[in-house]
């Protein structure tokens, strides 16, 4: 096999760091090459190099034989290369099939015809979203369909794939492998970075780790294992399973105390309906359902940031009183806060720093958004919460956006915490999360149950609920259906509730 593209001593610095260091990478045609590492390895940072999104600061990149720097992903694609981001690039105020088709319409377009072809499209694919829909009503899961599917739709030579996997269902990962194996047979070359090791061993042919910027191993597949790529990633072995089972450790489950949160009949549209459902203080809730199950939309609507219907939507009882919240703000100054699963668009400020977006966060629970607030003060803050989340930064003024997946989301989660709720919601709490900072999150998230605040944890991946649950409630067609101990939970028992 030929390659198709290479990296030779590829650097890229920002702001004097080295986010890659002398990388030598090589993609062939026809092939799906998996990139492993932590979050700050420099995966993105390299493969943005191949979009056109950041040029190297030295060394050099050979596109189909050729020394070339592409200065936009637009002219990437226009030689075949396109990336489909982690956090989406879609136009929020365009439907799904205005996005696929984006750059590519006729001088005249039908809006119908554009929708048939795309709904052809989008079933080809076998992914079922609605193409008349604008995209800012989708879901995390239905955004990433929809970059995947346009990322198809341009007959791209080398498609770049950053975590793909992170919001879809079993069966949606079960038509994407299927749809990156077809694309392999017609030719296509295909980089897949995932956090997910096992779909790493079984889809690829080649696997790469980076490691603080650096190309730790390359070689084939087969013949890695686990625990070959955790060593690679982390220079070390990670003896204690990030997703071990309750059921595998000695310690018990937190028992309740009191009955923090209770939600009765709760419906919003179409999405909830007649929802019941409590959480515990000093407890971990855990609530799995998949895509379209409604579980992300109910902690919206107990949090403020959706309104239940106006009749028939039920009741929210916050330490026994009847609460009806508008707007977020009013549920954060009750202590109910919601720690978003789409960190870029609803979790922070991008172009402000770490100490800015967490001292934000202070000022709303606080209600001092027009007070003049104190550098050192603010510095002081930063300090305490980049040290007890250890958040990997080189100054706490760089621009959040410049930072790994997994320390925006401590961001995210600080920004939060900082409020000092009585209730936090996570939804998704590790997407994207690389397996050394899943761990950290999920022990920051056991200590504040310890601590007695009550915990809800919204998860799609069922060994993360099963692990860090004390409980554990099901979600279907808009409701809560079942609700496990975790003594008596298994993975059969929660996905055929799931289901079924």
């Amino acid at each position: 096999m030929t390659d198709i593209f290479q990296i030779i001593d590829g650097t890229k610095e920002f702001h004097g760091v080295k986010a890659i260091k002398n990388v030598n990478f090589t993609l062939l045609k026809g092939e799906i090459h998996s990139l492993l590492g932590e979050n700050g390895a420099g995966k993105s940072t390299m493969t943005k190099v191949a979009a056109g999104v950041y040029q190297l600061s030295s060394g050099s990149f050979i596109y189909e034989g050729k020394e070339t720097t592409f200065l936009t992903p637009s002219e990437a694609l226009k030689n075949g290369v396109v990336m489909v981001f982690q956090e989406n690039s879609l136009v929020p105020n365009m439907t799904v099939s205005q996005n696929i088709y984006l750059g590519a319409e006729n001088f005249f377009n039908s809006l119908a015809k554009l929708n048939i072809k795309a709904s052809r499209f989008l079933q080809s694919l076998n992914f079922n979203v609605d193409p008349n829909l604008l995209v800012s009503q989708l879901g995390a899961a239905q955004k990433q369909m929809v970059e995947i599917a346009r990322a198809v739709h341009h007959n791209a030579k080398v498609i770049i794939f950053d975590e793909p996997t992170a919001t879809l269902t079993p069966e949606e990962k079960h038509h994407f492998f299927g749809l990156m194996q077809r694309l392999k047979k017609e030719g296509v070359s295909i980089v897949f970075i995932s956090h997910a090791l096992e779909e790493a061993l079984e889809h690829s042919d080649r696997i790469t780790v980076l490691r603080d910027g650096e190309l730790i191993e390359t070689d084939t597949a087969r013949k890695f294992n686990r625990e070959r790529i955790v060593k690679a990633m982390i220079g070390r072995d990670l003896t204690d399973s990030a997703y071990a089972s309750k059921k595998t450790t000695t310690k018990k489950p937190r028992k309740r105390g009191k009955k923090t949160l209770e939600v009765e009949n709760l419906s919003m549209g179409s999405m909830v309906k007649n929802s019941t459902f409590s959480a515990y203080s000093g407890q971990i809730t855990g609530v799995f359902g998949l895509v379209g199950s409604g579980r992300t939309e109910m902690m919206k609507v107990v949090s403020g940031v959706y309104k239940r219907n106006i009749f028939h939507g039920g009741n929210i009882l916050l330490d026994g009183k009847y609460v009806r919240y508008l707007v977020p703000r009013t549920a954060v100054n009750d202590g109910i806060i919601y720690v978003t699963e789409d960190r870029k668009s609803e979790g922070f400020f991008e172009n402000f720093g770490i100490s800015q977006n967490i001292q934000l966060g202070k000022m709303v629970a606080e209600d001092k958004l027009w007070n003049t607030v104190s550098l050192s003060e603010a510095k002081s803050l930063a300090d305490h919460w980049i040290e007890r989340l250890n958040i990997k930064t080189k100054d706490i003024n760089s621009p959040v956006v410049e930072l790994s997946g997994g320390n925006q989301q401590k961001v995210v989660i600080a920004k939060g915490l900082v409020q000092k709720p009585k209730v936090v919601i996570f939804d998704e709490p590790t997407r994207g999360v690389d397996v050394g900072a899943i761990k950290e999150i999920h022990d920051f998230i056991k200590s504040l149950a310890d601590e007695g605040i009550t915990v809800i944890v919204v998860s799609s991946y069922l060994p993360e609920v099963m692990s860090i649950s004390d409980r554990i409630l099901v979600a279907r067609l808009g409701q809560i259906v079942e609700e496990f101990e975790i003594e008596d939970a298994s993975e059969e028992k929660i996905i055929y509730a799931a289901v079924h």
